[in-house]
């Protein structure tokens, strides 16, 4: 309370986060002004509580083949509300009705990678990623959608073509192999000659 009566030797201090060690101190005033404050209480741990912060900036992609990678930014220690915090990681393909669900026990982790035979390269996915502690299950951050791991592109580039531009150097040529489901993104090329 920011005003307590000069009669009143008692408190709630109320709005505190859980799981989290606080000192408190006391300060008497008047008309004239404020007096010196008390010394320190001692360290006072409130209770621990579910956690309601959910996990930010989740993302992924990308991975090897047959992978899924899913990533998040961690929750600082001060929004764990408690021990035994840990990751609940919920994914399913897009449009599925059945999420897989996957627990990550670290603290510390910002990554989880599902690898199955079945994924194939480049499906989207409906992901998730919640929190719990010892005290249960906590918010589940929005869906958000993210690419399983492509594969080696499975076309060769058609058209390749040279031309002869100085007695040593040949200008070589050919058609991009065009974005697909299947092939993913072509990052690069290589020429080779013989």
């Amino acid at each position: 309370p920011e005003v307590i009566n000069g009669r009143t030797h008692k408190a709630t201090v109320v709005d505190l986060s859980p799981w989290v060690e606080y000192e408190f101190r006391v300060v008497a005033s008047n008309s004239v002004g404020i007096g010196e404050p008390s010394r320190p209480s001692a360290l006072l741990k409130t209770k621990a509580a579910v956690p309601v912060v959910a996990p930010t900036n989740i993302g992924g992609g990308g991975g090897s083949r047959s992978e899924l990678v899913i990533t998040w930014e961690p929750v600082s220690e001060e929004l764990q509300n408690g021990e035994g915090f840990g990751y609940i990681v919920m994914f399913r393909p897009l449009g599925s009705t059945t999420w897989t669900k996957a627990v990550v026990a670290s603290v510390e982790s910002s990554k989880y990678v599902y690898r199955n035979e079945s994924i194939t390269p480049l499906s989207p996915f409906e992901v998730k990623v919640g929190v719990y502690n010892n005290e249960g299950e906590g918010t589940l951050s929005s869906i958000s959608v993210i690419y399983s791991g492509e594969d080696e592109p499975q076309m060769a580039p058609a058209g390749a073509s040279a031309l002869s531009v100085s007695a040593a150097a040949v200008e070589v040529s050919w058609l991009p192999i065009p974005w697909n489901r299947h092939t993913g993104r072509v990052l690069g090329y290589e020429v080779r000659g013989w």
